[in-house]
């Protein structure tokens, strides 16, 4: 470990130095989020451990559980992620109907259980900037199953020219020097530097500026890292709101972690997590925007006519039909809110892709199997073995109705086949399949 490093440590932590020192030395702790769209909040056994304090949803890991590969995983009910991750959305305070931006979404840990707070009611943005991280994003979300996503691969300042003072609440989790990850990843704690630091922090007040533009009057920003520079931390807040005097700390009031850097926090408003407090390391801010312009208003976007055959089958095979539906070209997308104009951001998805239509059929997608609210039927239950085939791409033989059906391993959608009535044809995604 940099010795730098280690002595900036000593100076942060005083006389709990020595314990963060023994905390270091242990396995990295892991997690897991259930998602709530698709399941009831209930430990998965075999795969939850005892629950986190830093979410009502999240569980420690099972010891040896090898989560990316479980069922569950795969189908979109639970979702990985280190404990203390989950403090910062659980911190913003986030409702039903809200419209809310994740500005640094990917991979998508925080989108996700934003969308689950949602509840398919409202809005969420999710942004990234890197298009290969963007791309994780967009399969994370659609995997999860939210109705009302969308995914966006833009930097945040054109986010902030398009949605200006358009939000309830952003995050604003920001790219940082990662000293939460240490433990997990120990190629970030050969490559730490004080330089990097710095960087670090200069890089996050531009991002936060970004992201205070997209803020309503009235508003909520949360700004997070997973590293505990101070410099990247309080001093960037305190920075932030010297620039922004339209904006005000507010208390976290949550119960799990610690008060800021009492140097920079002196009323312990902020929030710190370290390893010793049961998580590999976190720091939230919440602020509060008391005024501003007024708010932005974003056109919706007009829908050509919806083929009769897309019409068709949707009222066919759709328990919970989508209450906005639109088409652009050949694609046809569905949404629990009105959709609207992302101007010229590269858009990756808009809400849920229902399917294209192909000389005049309609086929649906993979992102429509698996969505925790349209609730496709038929559905066939697969066995162990048949859908260790499907996961291969293989067909799969079995008398069924001819036509288009979900398939599930012990109740849970894991994608769509179509039936001869004989054979099942795999449509699982290549990209996901196994050899």
């Amino acid at each position: 470990m940099n010795s730098v490093y280690l002595s900036r440590m000593r100076d942060l932590l005083e006389d709990e130095f020595q314990a963060y020192c023994s905390a270091l030395e242990q396995p990295a702790i892991r997690g897991v989020r259930i998602n709530t769209l698709k399941r009831a909040n209930i430990p998965v056994p075999g795969i939850c451990g005892c629950q986190s304090p830093f979410s009502e949803n999240g569980y420690y890991l099972s010891e040896g559980c090898l989560v990316g590969s479980s069922e569950e995983y795969l189908c979109g009910h639970i979702y990985p992620q280190e404990p203390s991750a989950s403090f910062a959305v659980t911190c913003m305070g986030i409702e039903p109907g809200m419209r809310v931006l994740d500005l640094c979404a990917a991979p998508g840990s925080k989108s996700t259980q934003i969308a689950e707070l949602l509840k398919g009611e409202g809005l969420l943005v999710s942004n990234e900037i890197n298009p290969q991280r963007a791309a994780v994003l967009k399969e994370n979300i659609e995997r999860h199953g939210a109705p009302n996503v969308i995914v966006l691969n833009t930097d945040p300042s054109s986010a902030a020219e398009q949605f200006g003072g358009w939000f309830d609440a952003v995050l604003c989790d920001a790219p940082c020097s990662g000293e939460g990850m240490f433990r997990k990843d120990p190629q970030a704690a050969a490559e730490w530097s004080e330089e990097n630091v710095r960087s670090c922090a200069v890089r996050q007040s531009h991002i936060l500026d970004s992201a205070s533009e997209c803020v309503k009057p009235g508003g909520v920003l949360l700004y997070s890292t997973c590293t505990f520079s101070p410099e990247e931390n309080e001093r960037n807040v305190v920075s932030f709101l010297k620039r922004h005097p339209e904006f005000s700390l507010v208390p976290v009031t949550a119960a799990a972690g610690r008060p800021g850097f009492s140097e920079a926090d002196p009323a312990g408003m902020m929030r710190r997590v370290y390893p010793m407090d049961g998580g590999e390391g976190h720091f939230v801010a919440k602020m509060r925007k008391n005024s501003g312009e007024a708010v932005l208003k974003i056109p919706e976007l007009k829908s050509r006519e919806l083929p009769e055959e897309a019409a068709s089958f949707l009222k066919d095979h759709l328990r919970n039909p989508f209450p906005y539906v639109y088409v652009y070209g050949e694609v046809v997308y569905g949404g629990t809110h009105p959709f609207i104009s992302c101007g010229k951001l590269h858009l990756l998805r808009h809400q849920t892709v229902l399917g294209t239509i192909k000389n005049r059929r309609f086929e649906p997608s993979h992102a429509l199997a698996l969505s925790a609210y349209a609730g496709f039927f038929p559905a066939i239950d697969l066995s162990e073995a048949q859908f260790a085939s499907y996961r291969r791409g293989e067909t799969i033989a079995y008398a069924q109705e001819k036509g288009w059906a979900a398939v599930r391993i012990r109740g849970m959608n894991a994608g769509l086949v179509k039936s001869d009535g004989r054979i099942l044809k795999n449509h699982y995604p290549k990209a996901f399949r196994i050899r």
